[in-house]
């Protein structure tokens, strides 16, 4: 008869999203998980091959929150970029290893995108849908990695400027949309 199994994939990735949160990517290794799960580090192996193999089942699992998330809003660009913020300031150190694109499976990042390719051709149609999904996700990780590392000290409210940013960006996706191009070739727009 086979050994009763002492843990599965889904503890292993959860305690590996509490270990990363509390202590960083640093800490999330296999005998910290094992540890957290109450197996011996060997254990893990038969789930997870290596500690690379560890931080991309992590990763995959912090897309996958972030997916729920914003599969739960309305739709919207504010609902869609607020969903993404308030994930990041829930899961700093998840969204950081997520930004490791190498990790995080290239199945959920799409999952991920989907939303916001969708809300970009909402904006300024098909043909400049893939630019305006780019320049939202830039524009909202610069942001968000900016404010969890602590860069804005200038003092004012970092929320009013995040609001000011968002509104900016409908504004000139919206305008952009209205005023399309002679010539379909972005770098001719005045």
């Amino acid at each position: 008869m086979p050994t009763p199994e002492k843990t599965s994939l889904s503890a292993i990735v959860a305690a590996g999203r509490e270990i990363l949160e509390s202590g960083g990517q640093d800490r999330l290794t296999m005998q910290s998980v094992a540890g957290r799960v109450g197996v011996r580090a060997p254990s893990l192996y038969k789930h997870v091959r290596d500690r690379a193999a560890l931080l991309a089942a992590v990763a995959g699992a912090a897309v996958d929150d972030l997916v729920a998330r914003l599969e739960a809003t309305d739709g919207s660009l504010e609902g869609l970029v607020h969903a993404y913020r308030s994930f990041a300031q829930g899961s700093p150190e998840g969204f950081r290893l997520m930004m490791l694109s190498a990790l995080a499976p290239a199945e959920a990042l799409d999952r991920a995108v989907a939303p916001i390719l969708q809300v970009s051709r909402q904006l300024v149609g098909e043909a400049a849908a893939l630019e305006a999904a780019r320049l939202l996700t830039a524009w909202a990780t610069g942001f968000i990695q900016m404010e969890l590392a602590g860069a804005f000290r200038l003092g004012g409210d970092v929320d009013r400027a995040f609001e000011y940013g968002l509104v900016r960006l409908r504004r000139a996706l919206t305008d952009e949309a209205e005023q399309p191009s002679a010539t379909g070739d972005p770098s001719s727009v005045d």
